[in-house]
């Protein structure tokens, strides 16, 4: 058996929304699901007939027989859960809390408290819930699309948790699970796995593969097309978070921009890369820093040096204006990805996102990144450097924990 049991690093902060996640589902389990396990069905529920007829029961058969096995959840599920031949909005959200069993519980508890705590940080709180409901919806819909006309009902947070895991694939590639290996009694240990390959397994071996062999899933009472479009939802709303001008950190540089170009609207015709070096070379670090920010397109920006860029990039960080240093950072990084200056521009990136507490798994990252690549002595000194504060700060709140 292979398990995750953990992953490292993780967030200083405390995630709200995942423990609330986690508590609604385990109460559900206790005080709805597992009482009415092992109660009967109300014979006179209206709803009662349409169940067996959907189950199946046809002819002569023993109406004590079927009533003995089959318990009021079964019910509840039938009406809670979501039926793709009948679909509601109400039963898109409550089927996300609903399990067909404990383990099926336990797995997707385990899965939402080792990987929600990293996603929640880097999103804050209402968006992760808000993303987290999203994915379990997305996935629903994308199961559905190959049982469209089932009326057997769907429940499970797994379509969600996927997103949770399709965010944390993309944001979070140099993180590690710990993994427990019990092959009893030969093995039994824990070994450090990189998390993409962790989830990688997850989606291919444990998804994609059963998915196809089994049309869908239809055929193994198993919802892995549901997984797998959590874990697509997740990976994409996670790329549009990165990459769409105008979301995630990029809100600050907008509301500058637009008052630097009420402030300077006389240079706003100088060509910007002749301007911005004269400014740099004059010592006028603020008024290149306002030209370039305000260039609006890709490849005006690359029409300015490299040197230039970072230098800017050091004084909007000296400034404490990380708002700005931290786009400016990922659009160097995305444009320029061949740049022999790349090192200097991941290591820019990580030191703008450790000044923000939600962030610093991010940083932590970027940091790797630079570390990775650089020939330079000073970007690695000041990287491990850093690595190294961060490692320390993670073991004396762990040993604070315990």
């Amino acid at each position: 058996m292979f398990l995750p049991i953990g992953d490292y690093p993780n967030p200083r902060s405390t995630p709200w929304v995942n423990y609330l996640l986690l508590g609604v589902n385990v109460a559900v389990w206790f005080l709805v699901s597992l009482p009415l396990s092992h109660m009967r069905p109300d014979i006179s529920d209206p709803l009662l007939l349409e169940f067996l007829y959907d189950l199946g029961v046809r002819g002569a058969v023993p109406a004590q027989a079927i009533y003995d096995q089959i318990s009021a959840y079964d019910l509840f599920v039938y009406q809670y859960g979501f039926r793709p031949a009948e679909p509601s909005l109400l039963t898109l959200f409550t089927s996300l809390f609903l399990h067909g069993g404990w383990l099926h519980l336990f797995g997707n508890m385990l899965f939402l408290w080792i990987f929600g705590n990293n996603v929640e940080h880097r999103l804050g709180s209402v968006p992760y819930l808000l993303c987290y409901l999203g994915a379990g919806v997305g996935a629903t819909l994308f199961f559905s699309l190959f049982v469209a006309g089932s009326t057997t009902p769907l429940i499970g947070a797994s379509g969600a948790i996927s997103g949770v895991l399709g965010f944390y694939f993309l944001w979070f590639p140099r993180n590690m699970v710990r993994v427990l290996i019990f092959l009893f009694p030969f093995i039994v240990t824990t070994v450090l796995v990189p998390a993409r390959l962790v989830l990688g397994f997850y989606l291919l071996i444990d998804n994609v593969l059963p998915f196809l062999l089994t049309r869908g899933g239809a055929e193994s009472g198993v919802a892995y097309g549901a997984h797998i479009g959590g874990f697509l939802a997740g990976l994409g709303v996670a790329w549009g978070l990165e990459k769409v001008p105008g979301l995630n950190l990029w809100r600050g540089e907008r509301s500058y921009r637009r008052g630097a170009v009420e402030a300077g609207d006389g240079d706003r015709h100088a060509a910007a890369p002749a301007f911005i070096h004269q400014q740099l070379a004059a010592g006028r670090i603020q008024q290149a820093a306002d030209r370039f920010l305000r260039l609006e397109g890709r490849a005006e920006r690359r029409a300015v040096a490299s040197g230039d860029v970072l230098a800017i990039g050091a004084y909007l960080l000296d400034q404490g204006r990380t708002d700005l240093a931290i786009p400016l950072y990922r659009r160097f990084i995305a444009e320029r990805p061949d740049d022999p200056d790349l090192d200097r521009a991941f290591l820019g990136a990580g030191l703008a996102l450790e000044r923000h507490p939600r962030h610093i798994t991010s940083s932590y990252q970027y940091f790797l990144q630079a570390l990775d690549m650089t020939r330079s002595d000073a970007v690695e000194e000041v990287a491990r450097r850093h690595l190294r504060a961060m490692e320390a700060r993670g073991r004396r709140r762990d040993a604070d924990e315990s």
